[in-house]
């Protein structure tokens, strides 16, 4: 028998030694006897992989969270640290994809030299060594390094040829770290919503040539539906004491829509210092800090907000000269930056590849949007002002979040740090207060700035999107600032939509204005969000299903929210365009001569999927049948010429329009053929349950998955991947790490949560996928955040870290 010596491992045999050996000792006793004497860390776990980790002080603490998490996820978090150290082309090859987690790049290359333009210009370390509140507070610098040593210290044990995952397993690229690695990763995370939008158009801007023909001119309605943040949205649902069944103080939904693979995503623990830190909850993967989550008195989440977080300038060039630009009629130069990394060849070998990267007094040059060009000419170019540029305060945010015990709290760390940087903040407390902030960076673009200053282009971009092109030839036309503002640059706290009720606030991704529908929210410059305009059918949903259950109307007994109600609201999969258009729709389909509908392909018998339709309840739970079909039936919509409703958007009922599907339009019927003869082709039942042909497999289990993608009015969202042979048979991103917390007045809350794509991402782990069986079957994990229900865990297991 080989024997290694690992001190963690052996004292965890010995428990279970002693467990299996000694079934009839309460688990209390085991843990207690577990705990006993001083460890550098402990990590207790409990149901699904969850860590509780305890520790004395921040940096024992976090070489807790560095150690556990690296366990279940180092794949994922060291492919991030490869991604912001610019080293992806040197160990995989210039012309691989890049890591879609970090940012835009296509390939490996534009992604590196992004990178190492910014590693280059030393703006982390610099933005890291200032003083809080710009720069990090002593305690998560603590944190941090802790964090990067317990990490360091499981790859040290481990070896690179010892991981399980075999993503990673004897990779080249497996390093230890260092904290500036955190460092940077979380500033890719800041920027992922300015120029994490526009990796190629910086790596690719180079000046034109001498005789470059005339370029494709950017268009706002392309350049606005292009430079929108991808992959991510969330609902977050507050209800104060008003709004409960009465034995509850305040109960919070979270409900991160985020991707299921990658470095995005969220990882479930629970962070504890005695006397001095209790929280629990998500937090993003190589963060130490919860971002979404509860502590004994407030429970928080976040969801993707409206405000655009950069803007553009259109540069007027000097004469001559494509790398001299004017203000106010000077002269002057841009700052160029030649960046060099490491590519891999066909051959294995390894050679320099240099690049010349400008940048202005605004920002980087850039040249392409998504795919939409910004083109560089004699004359004019673009460039990108991020105003995450120089956030670093979003790690004391989280910070002084995860200290929080209210929502007062939370209020005063949003703008005492204004460090958020994408997400509005949804909350709730034990004292039955429920809130909504979004308190975040913000551009200080007043609609009488981009009045004034915007060019043609963005005269009009800016009225629908918010987005901002600004002149830049003149000074006049920069950012302006508030007094409250912790830098210059950016909007206030006060300028910013805020609102405490004791009955409820939510979002879905749409701006402030019907945080709450009785007392709607108008006060926000445009760059903020839009307002008296057509909400989201998941807002919508939301909207209708809160109120409902406020008032008693939604069919069951009595009224208002209690834990197990939220849960039930969201795994109902209701889906409100269902409910505008399912019986529409099932009437059109009956209508169909001789019970076939015309399509691309000629005419498709749809009679089975006519009687799904009619008898289908408009949920998109796993027996639902007809749900695909009308499901694929709206997307086909998407491409529609016109609007397919009759009634229009009216803001005076922004809530009940628009409605009523135009089922007498051609484009309309053919769409519903279409959608039909694509089922018929995949071979798939018009019929059939959902969960038949809606699943995710992990290794040879399939797993059926409820909800549906954002088109269809699902709280539930997931945005699945179809396979025209099989159907929808991964989920790209959607519900993720889910929280509904109630408060009553104890010091425990009420918890249960869920993390749909369980704790790890290594096939090898227990944890790969049984939170996933579990968010199929729409079960959740009860929450044990105080010491009696850790303790009581029966899956309770104990890694001591000395």
């Amino acid at each position: 028998m080989r024997h290694r010596r690992y001190g963690h491992a052996t004292r965890l045999l010995i428990i279970g030694f002693a467990c299996a050996l000694l079934p009839l000792v309460a688990p209390s006793a085991t843990a207690e006897s577990a705990d006993a004497g001083e460890a550098r860390s402990t990590i207790r776990y409990t149901e699904y992989g969850v860590p509780h980790i305890r520790a004395n002080n921040y940096r024992d603490l976090g070489y807790g969270y560095g150690y556990a998490a690296a366990t279940d996820n180092i794949c994922e978090i060291a492919n991030g640290y490869l991604t912001v150290s610019a080293e992806r082309s040197r160990f995989l090859g210039a012309d691989q994809p890049a890591d879609p987690a970090l940012g835009s790049a296509s390939t490996n290359l534009d992604s590196d030299l992004h990178f190492k333009q910014i590693n280059d210009s030393g703006i982390v370390e610099r933005l890291a060594q200032r003083p809080a509140p710009l720069g990090p507070r002593t305690e998560v610098r603590q944190l941090l390094d802790g964090y990067t040593r317990g990490y360091n210290r499981y790859l040290a044990e481990r070896g690179p040829d010892g991981i399980t995952d075999p993503t990673c397993r004897g990779a080249e690229w497996l390093r230890p770290i260092t904290v500036t690695d955190v460092y940077r990763h979380f500033y890719a995370i800041a920027t992922i919503s300015g120029q994490g939008l526009v990796v190629d158009g910086i790596s690719r801007a180079q000046p034109p040539s001498a005789g470059t023909s005339p370029a494709e001119q950017p268009t706002a309605q392309r350049l606005g539906a292009a430079l929108r943040t991808p992959d991510m949205g969330s609902n977050g649902i507050a209800i104060g004491s008003a709004g409960t069944t009465g034995k509850e103080r305040s109960v919070l939904l979270g409900n991160p829509h985020y991707p299921w693979q990658g470095g995005r995503r969220f990882w479930q623990a629970q962070l504890t210092i005695p006397g001095e830190l209790n929280v629990a909850g998500g937090s993003l993967l190589g963060l130490p800090l919860i971002q979404i989550g509860h502590t004994n008195g407030v429970a928080w989440t976040h969801t993707v907000a409206t405000p655009r977080t950069f803007g553009l300038y259109e540069v007027q060039l000097a004469q001559d000269d494509p790398t001299s630009y004017l203000v106010d009629g000077k002269p002057k130069r841009m700052t160029s930056r030649t960046v060099t990394v490491q590519a891999k060849q066909p051959d294995g070998s390894v050679r320099p590849v240099s690049r010349t990267l400008y940048s202005t007094e605004y920002g980087p040059v850039v040249t392409s949007g998504a795919g939409v060009p910004l083109p560089w000419t004699a004359e004019s170019a673009y460039a990108i002002r991020d105003a995450n540029m120089t956030n670093m305060r979003g790690l004391n945010t989280w910070f002084e979040f995860n200290r929080a015990q209210s929502t007062a709290d939370l209020h005063h760390a949003l703008r005492e740090t204004q460090g958020v940087p994408w997400v509005n903040t949804i909350a709730s407390d034990n004292e039955g207060t429920a809130l909504y902030s979004d308190i975040q960076v913000v551009p200080h673009v007043t609609d009488e700035l981009a009045k004034r200053c915007g060019t043609p282009l963005g005269q009009q971009l800016f009225p629908d999107t918010g987005l901002s092109v600004l002149d830049g030839s003149r000074s006049g036309c920069a950012w302006g600032s508030d007094p409250d503002a912790i830098e210059p640059g950016l909007f206030g706290p006060d300028a910013l939509p805020s609102q405490q009720r004791d009955d409820y606030v939510l979002n879905s991704n749409d701006s402030a204005w019907l945080t709450n529908a009785t007392e709607p929210i108008t006060d926000y410059p445009r760059v903020v969000g839009d307002k008296y305009t057509e909400r989201s059918p998941r807002t919508r949903e939301a909207l209708r299903t809160v109120t409902e259950r406020l008032a008693g109307t939604d069919g069951r007994p009595g009224k208002g929210f209690d834990r197990e109600s939220m849960q039930r609201m969201l795994f109902a999969n209701r889906s409100s365009v269902a409910e505008l258009a399912a019986a529409d729709t099932a009437r059109m389909c009956a209508s169909f001569p001789d019970g076939q509908a015309p399509s691309a392909a000629g005419p498709v018998p749809v009679a089975e999927g006519c009687a799904a339709l009619a008898g289908w309840g408009h949920d998109y739970r796993l027996d639902a049948r007809g749900a695909l079909l009308f499901e694929r039936f709206v997307l086909a919509l998407e491409d529609f010429s016109v609007s397919p409703w009759r009634v229009p958007f009216d803001p005076n009922d922004p809530l009940g329009t628009p409605n009523t599907l135009r089922t007498d339009h051609p484009e309309v019927r053919a769409a519903f053929g279409n959608a039909a003869a694509e089922l018929r082709s995949a071979g798939i039942a018009l019929d059939a349950p959902l969960g038949e042909n809606q699943f995710v497999e992990r290794g040879e289990r399939r797993i059926p998955v409820h909800g549906a993608p954002e088109e269809l009015g699902v709280l539930n969202m997931l945005v699945p991947t179809w396979d025209p042979e099989r159907g929808n048979t991964e989920v790209v991103h959607g519900s993720s790490y889910i929280q509904s917390v109630a408060f009553t007045g104890d010091r425990c809350p009420d918890v249960s949560t869920l993390l749909t794509y369980s704790q790890s991402s290594d096939p090898s782990s227990p944890h790969f996928a049984d939170q996933t069986e579990l968010f199929s079957a729409s079960k959740w994990v009860a929450g044990r955040f105080c010491e009696r229900d850790i303790r009581s865990s029966p899956d309770l297991r104990v890694l001591r870290l000395d």
